[in-house]
């Protein structure tokens, strides 16, 4: 592994690209640390150093930014607007026949999507931003901090701190689209990437608190070594449904009579179940923070969804990873469409008929690898909380399964990245 790590360096090409992908990693965690104007960046500090229990009010976009967010930095935002607008890019096909026609149109129709994704992100950011300013000037983003973290609320300064935070989104955005161009690996996965890597010193110091820290912290590495085996196992297995394609004469020419499979991923869905789960979840908190703190329906989503370790927000959570689930896959995997296409070229599965029977196995088979593949999920995503009530901890983890998930996804496909471009200079790569 050091030696190929050696050889990549020693490439001209290849390493102008990791330098570059470095560098940019670099320039995004510098911004993170930037407040943005307005701020009373010492008072942030003091609150960040004595919050109570605010910090996991918006905990999800915290650590996709790098602890960015509650640092109220011009980077505050991160990489999660992006994310969201990808996604609903995504889910707006099925509801949207013009988006579908875009998918289908190869490059030139994925390029329009991405535009449309990068419009949707803008207004996301400009949203998101003018509900973290407020929240922070309600005093809702630190809870049991009596300082005030914005200077100046003059209209002037918050219009200039959400223009602020919108360029700031842009700005990543444009740096995630220089690493995918010019550098080594998918660039917005790297920079999340960069930014749960950021939380995990943090995370590990804060479980040192009390008198069992340092069993504490090597029981919670033990398991996150666990963990990341269980990660790189289950996403690196895969079903393969062999594909036969019959001969067929094309003028003089034979085509076909090869052999092939589709290869369908156990975890197809990725991390975008618990994604989405999170984010339902933490509505009603973010709404009761708003409202009367002594009113009955705010008193019953404290304690019942506000919590993590709540048998409830548990059961809730764990229900929304299985339906978004098999809901994800379904749209991102289409057996009629996949039967049709190896119907138009001539393939079929050994034993299965071409078309509608086609379908109906690919379906089948789906549906049983998304079954487990979605329980693979609930089990990641849980084991922050089940650890919580295991070593008795004050605060929720700063990290959990679904960091440690997508951490490792991002690595496996960094390093494939490489190493297929040593194999291109006749290398031994990474992975032997």
């Amino acid at each position: 592994m050091l030696s190929a790590f050696a050889r990549a360096f020693r490439t001209p090409d290849l390493r102008r690209k990791l330098l570059f992908t470095i560098a940019i990693m670099a320039i995004f965690r510098v911004g993170s640390f930037i407040p943005t104007p307005g701020v009373d960046y010492p008072n942030v500090r003091q609150c960040i150093a004595q919050a109570e229990d605010g910090t996991s009010l918006l905990g999800l976009v915290n650590v996709f930014s790098g602890g960015a967010l509650l640092q109220l930095s011009i980077f505050a935002l991160g990489i999660m607007p992006y994310i969201t607008a990808s996604i609903i890019v995504q889910l707006l096909r099925v509801v949207i026949p013009r988006f579908e026609a875009l998918h289908k149109e190869g490059q030139s129709g994925q390029a329009k999507l991405t535009q449309y994704t990068r419009y949707l992100t803008i207004a996301l950011a400009i949203l998101q931003s003018t509900t973290v300013i407020t929240t922070a000037r309600q005093g809702l983003l630190f809870p049991g901090c009596g300082l005030d973290v914005i200077a100046d609320d003059s209209v002037w300064t918050l219009v200039l701190m959400i223009i602020t935070m919108t360029a700031g989104t842009g700005l990543v955005m444009w740096l995630g689209e220089l690493i995918t161009e010019r550098g080594v690996g998918n660039g917005m996965s790297l920079l999340i990437f960069t930014s749960i890597a950021a939380t995990f010193p943090t995370g590990l110091w804060s479980v040192a608190g009390g008198n069992d820290g340092v069993r504490n912290i090597i029981i919670v590495l033990l398991v996150i070594l666990v963990v990341i085996g269980a990660v790189v196992y289950v996403e690196q297995s895969q079903r393969r449904i062999p594909v036969q394609y019959a001969k067929r004469m094309v003028g003089r020419r034979m085509y076909g009579g090869t052999s092939t499979y589709i290869p369908v991923k156990i975890n197809m869905a990725g991390v975008i179940p618990v994604i989405f789960a999170s984010s339902i979840l933490a509505i009603p908190t973010l709404v009761a923070q708003f409202g009367d703190q002594s009113a009955g329906w705010v008193l019953w989503i404290s304690s019942n969804l506000a919590a993590q370790d709540a048998p409830l927000y548990v059961a809730l959570y764990a229900l929304m990873i299985l339906f978004f689930c098999f809901f994800y896959t379904s749209i991102t995997f289409n057996p009629d469409e996949v039967a049709d296409n190896m119907k138009k070229y001539g393939g079929f599965i050994p034993g299965i008929r071409a078309g509608r029977p086609t379908a109906e196995y690919l379906d089948y088979v789906i549906t049983r690898i998304t079954s487990a593949g979605s329980l693979y999920l609930v089990v990641i995503a849980l084991i922050p909380t089940l650890m919580v009530v295991w070593l008795g901890l004050a605060n929720q983890l700063p990290f959990g399964g679904a960091s440690v998930l997508i951490i490792v996804g991002v690595g496996l496909e960094t390093v494939k990245q490489i190493d297929s471009q040593l194999q291109q200079r006749h290398y031994e790569g990474f992975l032997r």
